[in-house]
């Protein structure tokens, strides 16, 4: 498969001193993460985001929140980078001054090789106990 990158982008990035780039869901769907929002296969599609993803919806039933985030956490063990996490990586080592920053939880984007990843909703791997 090969991909066309705009001119532009090229001489715009030839000519930068400092990078920033943001990614979301759509970046770990090529690996066979599930977006949220898709109506189709996005995880609201079929789960409840109010009894999955709110501090009430664990209050009222805990193991299925629990269950819910060991299952997410199997599948993003089951899954590998992707060729656009593997060129963000690649990028990342041309510049001295390089951002990343992501909505996804899922360390994609550092399996890869990415370096300081602005995570902006946290990291599946990582829990908190709400009585802290």
């Amino acid at each position: 498969m090969s991909v066309v990158i705009p001119q532009e982008l090229v001489e715009r990035l030839a000519a930068a001193k400092r990078v920033a780039v943001l990614t979301g869901a759509g970046i770990s769907a090529e690996s066979g993460i599930p977006t949220f929002r898709d109506a189709l296969t996005g995880l609201w599609a079929n789960y409840d985001p109010q009894e999955l993803a709110t501090p009430e919806g664990f209050a009222r039933n805990p193991k299925l929140v629990w269950e819910w985030y060991a299952e997410r956490r199997a599948r993003i063990a089951g899954v590998q980078p992707n060729p656009g996490h593997a060129a963000l990586a690649a990028l990342q080592q041309r510049f001295a001054r390089f951002t990343l920053v992501t909505q996804n939880i899922d360390s994609l984007h550092q399996r890869a090789g990415s370096r300081e990843v602005v995570e902006l909703h946290g990291n599946i791997a990582r829990v908190k106990c709400s009585r802290e």
